[in-house]
């Protein structure tokens, strides 16, 4: 991906600010899709874009300012999809109620294009998985009708993101990064407890990623895992990555994108246990609370991962993204002033093992 050691980067969003809010519509559909492809929406992301080669990274994406939330940008590509704000049971804003039909095949691309015409940096796009999807979009009293199984609802979804991907490496985009964060809270006993049968569900999760990404080459294809961003709240499973390291290992991907600055994350020591010719995306800078980690605090979690791993392997990211849904978790500046000193610690990096 880079000759650069220790490249500093994001893991996608960050947070949208008030403006940005105000133009994007009550949900996604449509209507959303439209105003992502207008002028206005043009100068916001470009505002996105500039705030991190400010902050001075290498690797960055466009904030996800496009999107509702990490994972409605499938709404902005097919129909079907119903708005539901339950609590209870709890919802995510969109139900699958329908079968879909694409109405807008390679809107990823285009927010790709714009991405990487409006920087001189390496650029990240990011898709949420189809495992991530069933798990969030189906349920059952509103969806059965369309899709009698999340598993049916999962198929359809193939083919769809598998187009989107294809059409996305062509764009000259460096790293593609398939978002699954349902797939790393099976590291949690209690979330594991709730499924009949938790192999089938990581095997699930595993199979269709490698569905989506078959045929995608040229470009650095990265796992995200996390245990949720719930932004001061915390997060949302507990536990190492050991539980699902096998299956991690069945995913056809050349970079893991992972969350080390939290406790529950474990010992970095589980990265030995990653494929020798991976590379490691390395989750050393707090996205959740108001603590900003100073170049030094990032450094010392850095080092603790090689120990284990090759320093040429690893590249440095926040946790998470800093705001996975519209509502921001976290003011943008605070946001900013923690990936300036990601990127200060990664000179401090350089400077001593280069």
């Amino acid at each position: 991906m880079s000759s650069k050691l220790f490249q500093s980067g994001v893991v996608g969003s960050l947070p949208r600010p008030n403006v940005l809010l105000d133009l994007l519509p009550e949900n996604p559909g449509d209507e959303s899709s439209q105003i992502a492809r207008t002028k206005k929406m043009d100068k916001l992301v470009n505002y996105a874009i500039a705030i991190q080669e400010f902050a001075g990274l290498d690797l960055i994406s466009d904030g996800e300012w496009r999107r509702h939330a990490y994972t409605h940008i499938i709404a902005d590509i097919a129909t079907g999809f119903t708005p539901d704000n339950r609590m209870k049971p709890h919802r995510w804003g969109i139900t699958i109620t329908e079968k879909m039909e694409v109405m807008n095949e390679g809107l990823i691309a285009k927010e790709a294009e714009f991405l990487i015409k409006s920087t001189d940096r390496k650029s990240k796009v990011c898709v949420p998985s189809p495992y991530l999807l069933g798990e969030r979009l189906w349920e059952k009293e509103l969806s059965n009708k369309a899709y009698p199984t999340r598993e049916s609802f999962i198929q359809d979804l193939i083919p769809i993101l598998n187009k989107e991907l294809l059409l996305l490496k062509d764009t000259g985009v460096n790293v593609i990064q398939i978002d699954d964060p349902h797939l790393c809270v099976l590291v949690d006993p209690k979330v594991r407890s709730k499924f009949k049968n938790p192999e089938y569900e990581m095997d699930l999760a595993a199979d269709n990623i490698n569905s989506i990404i078959d045929g995608v080459s040229g470009v650095t294809l990265a796992l995200h895992l996390c245990r949720r961003n719930w932004g001061r709240s915390g997060w949302g499973a507990e536990g190492s990555y050991n539980p699902i390291i096998e299956v991690m290992n069945k995913i056809n991907v050349n970079q893991y994108v992972l969350e080390f600055s939290i406790p529950t994350a474990g010992d970095f020591e589980i990265l030995k246990k990653l494929p020798e010719d991976s590379l490691i995306g390395l989750g050393c800078v707090g996205c959740r609370f108001e603590h900003i980690d100073t170049p030094e605090e990032i450094v010392e979690r850095v080092e603790k991962a090689i120990k284990y791993i090759e320093p040429e392997r690893i590249s440095l990211n926040p946790d998470c993204g800093f705001s996975p849904g519209k509502i921001p978790y976290a003011p943008l500046d605070e946001a900013y002033q923690k990936l300036k000193n990601e990127v200060k610690a990664s000179h401090i990096l350089r400077e001593k093992y280069e």
